[in-house]
Order: structure tokens, then C-alpha cells, then sequence
């Protein structure tokens, strides 16, 4: 059983704030975290996206920068994508709020001088993503020599990003004794690395992972002829409420999104070279319903996290069993079920079969056109019948 909030030390006005969101009992992990963060040591956390690690880490660094002066960069959160940013930000603004902090997301692709702005009048703690705060840094914009307490959430993303570089590069200029908490879903070489290099005899807790497994959803291949694809992708999103479909390149995640509104279905791209404004407004229209499909590439789906998938479609198979598992985790959230589909052309086919015998998935590629009714019910028909 984990405990009410209260009883790990965390403050009433911060308290009052979570009873009003429906938060009155901590999670596994923030139960674990949040009184020895809270006492100031150096925590190094293993847990996965979705446990509630943003408030593990965020109220006890809200509490303790509560207690300096105002109007100093105290608190730094970095993080691998503009998606988690704004998502770090959404949910810390009202604790901060709570006690008098001022708080800004900063990352690439928004308004540089706007964010510029907001620093020069004050603020006391900064979630940021590595290359705009190295940019800021570069610019004399900020100053990281008073910081206090770091924050490094999903260690591991930045690491797969190459991000690791530009994230050494902030702690190095980070002066005197401060609190460091990491946070990542792995702890291998890289991440042991920043632990050694960055934390000083850091308190190790660990949430039994929810790693998605292949038993959590139920799995279906159809070959497809490339033709018929984007009318067979149609048909598949058009008989759920939210599917999340995944390419490989841009242009692809572009030209389907593009295909597939020409065929009456709504449908938003998300990826790297659009402006943040366009992938937020994209994020939203998917969480909220106003769009059926959000297509997507591997890089933008980082960041995203969004319950209530019923498919996750693999446009384009991915490059490997783990990326296969990464994307259909997404509709296996929150311990719910859900169905992924993998699209097969001719020439896909020894690839795809190579990723299943690594995930242990011995279901056969089913031939289907875009007018086959199976395609409407992928959960209600089994394949190894067929």
C-alpha cells in the first residue's frame, strides 16, 4: 500500500493542489522517491513512462525551491523531446503555482526571443530539451551557476536521441553542490556512466517495469498490395476511435496522412520537421477525438503519450523487435488491451517474418484487399484459423 502525500513530508499547499486534481495517494514510485528527494539526496530512479515519475521528481523539487529566493533558475529539468516538455510543464504549472514559483518550457522549433523574455523576468525553474537549452546557454540568455536541483526524466530516450553529449555539456557548467535526480527506464552503460559522473552516492529505486509484452495485445500481419494500402489503412481506422499509425520516413507519415484525408478519414501527420504549434495542434486533435489517426514517425512518437489507442498500425514494419514493442505498447497502456496490425508488402515479407521469430510470434501473414471485412474487426477473427 502506498501512502497519502501528506505523510511523505509533502507541503499542504502542494497537497491541496493534488486533492483537487483527485491525487490523494502517492504512486509506487513517488512513494519510493519523494522523501528522500525531499531530504535532498541524489536519487537515481528506474521506472517507466506513465508510472508517475513527473511527480516523484517534481513536487519534491517544487518544495525545496520554494525555499530560496525567487526569480533565480534554481530547478532544471531536462528531457529528450518538446512533446514531454510541454507535457512536464502541463503538469507541474499548478504546484508551482501553489507556492509561488515561476516555471517555462523551453525547446526548439518555438519562439526563441519569447522565451528570452520570459527568463530575463525571472524564473525559478526551467524544463528544457538539451540542444535549445545549450542555445540559451550559448547566448548568455540563462545562467545555470545557481542551480540547485537537476532533473534528467527518461535518461534512456536521451541517450537513443544522442542527446547524451549536449546533456553532459549543461551538467558541466552546473557550479557548486547540487541535487541530481535521474530518472530512466534502463540503466545500462550510458545511463551507469551519467550516474557515476554526475551523482554523488545516489539513493537506487526501482518500479518493476510494465514493459509491454507480446501476451498484452493481440497481433495481426496482412499483406497488402501497395496500391490498395492507403484504402486498406482507411478501412482499419475508420472502424476504430483512435488508431495510431506509424512510417519510416516524414515523407511517408505526409503523403499517407495527405492519402488518407483525400479518402474521407481525418488524419494528422506528426514528425520532426513540422513547427511545434502544427504538432501540438496535431497532439490535441488526436487526444481530444476531433481526429481518428495520427501518423507518425518513431522520433515524434517519443514524447507521446496518450491512453485509449484501439490500434496501433504499422504502416511501414519497423526496423526491429523493439521498436515492434515500443510502438504497440501504445495501445497496451494503462494495463489495458488493444490490437496492433503490421501492413506486409511482398518484399517486406522475409523481414517481417526475421522481427516475429525474435518476438516469438508464430501468426501467419494473411492476404487481404482493402474491402475485406476482417480488416473491420482485426480482434474478432483469429489468423492461425485461416
Amino acid at each position: 500500500m502506498t501512502r497519502p502525500f501528506a505523510e511523505l513530508g509533502v507541503a499542504p499547499p502542494l497537497v491541496e493542489v493534488l486533492a483537487a486534481r483527485g491525487f490523494a495517494t502517492a504512486f509506487a514510485i513517488q512513494d519510493l522517491v519523494i522523501e528522500d528527494a525531499l531530504a535532498g539526496k541524489d536519487i537515481c530512479g528506474k521506472a517507466q513512462t506513465g508510472s508517475g515519475k513527473t511527480l516523484a521528481f517534481g513536487l519534491p523539487t517544487i518544495q525545496r525551491l520554494s525555499e530560496g529566493k525567487p526569480g533565480v533558475l534554481r530547478g532544471l529539468v531536462l528531457v529528450p523531446t518538446r512533446e514531454l516538455a510541454n507535457q512536464v510543464m502541463e503538469e507541474l504549472s499548478p504546484l508551482c503555482q501553489a507556492v509561488g514559483l515561476s516555471a517555462l518550457a523551453v525547446y526548439g522549433g518555438a519562439d526563441m526571443d519569447r522565451q528570452i523574455a520570459a527568463i530575463k523576468r525571472g524564473t525559478d525553474l526551467i524544463v528544457a530539451t538539451p540542444g535549445r537549452m545549450i542555445d540559451l546557454l550559448d547566448r548568455g540568455a540563462v545562467s545555470v551557476k545557481d542551480v540547485e536541483i537537476t532533473v534528467l526524466d527518461e535518461a534512456d530516450r536521451m541517450a537513443d536521441m544522442g542527446f547524451l553529449p549536449q546533456v553532459e555539456w549543461i551538467l558541466r557548467r552546473i557550479e557548486g553542490t547540487h541535487q541530481t535526480l535521474l530518472f530512466s527506464a534502463t540503466l545500462d552503460g550510458a545511463i551507469d556512466t551519467l550516474v557515476a559522473r554526475y551523482q554523488t552516492d545516489p539513493v537506487r529505486h526501482e518500479v518493476e517495469g510494465k514493459e509491454v509484452t507480446v501476451e498484452q495485445m493481440s497481433h495481426r500481419f496482412v499483406g497488402v498490395h501497395q496500391m490498395d494500402q492507403g484504402k486498406a489503412a482507411a478501412a482499419v481506422i475508420n472502424a476504430n476511435n483512435r488508431t495510431m499509425v506509424f512510417c519510416n520516413t516524414k515523407r511517408m507519415c505526409d503523403r499517407l496522412a495527405d492519402d488518407l484525408e483525400k479518402l474521407g478519414v481525418s488524419a494528422e501527420p506528426i514528425h520532426g520537421d513540422l513547427r511545434q504549434r502544427q504538432r501540438e495542434k496535431a497532439l490535441s486533435s488526436f487526444s481530444t477525438g476531433k481526429v481518428q489517426a495520427l501518423v507518425a514517425t518513431d522520433v515524434a512518437a517519443r514524447g507521446i503519450h496518450v491512453d485509449d489507442v484501439d490500434v496501433v498500425l504499422h504502416f511501414d514494419p519497423p526496423d526491429d523487435h523493439k521498436t515492434y514493442l515500443h510502438r504497440s505498447g501504445r495501445t497496451a497502456r494503462a494495463g489495458g488491451t488493444g490490437v496492433a496490425v503490421t501492413f506486409v508488402l511482398w518484399n517486406q515479407e522475409l523481414e517481417v517474418k526475421r522481427m516475429q521469430k525474435r518476438l516469438s510470434l508464430d501468426i501467419p501473414i494473411i492476404e487481404m484487399f482493402s474491402n475485406d471485412k476482417r480488416l473491420l474487426d482485426l480482434a474478432g477473427w483469429d489468423p492461425t484459423a485461416d
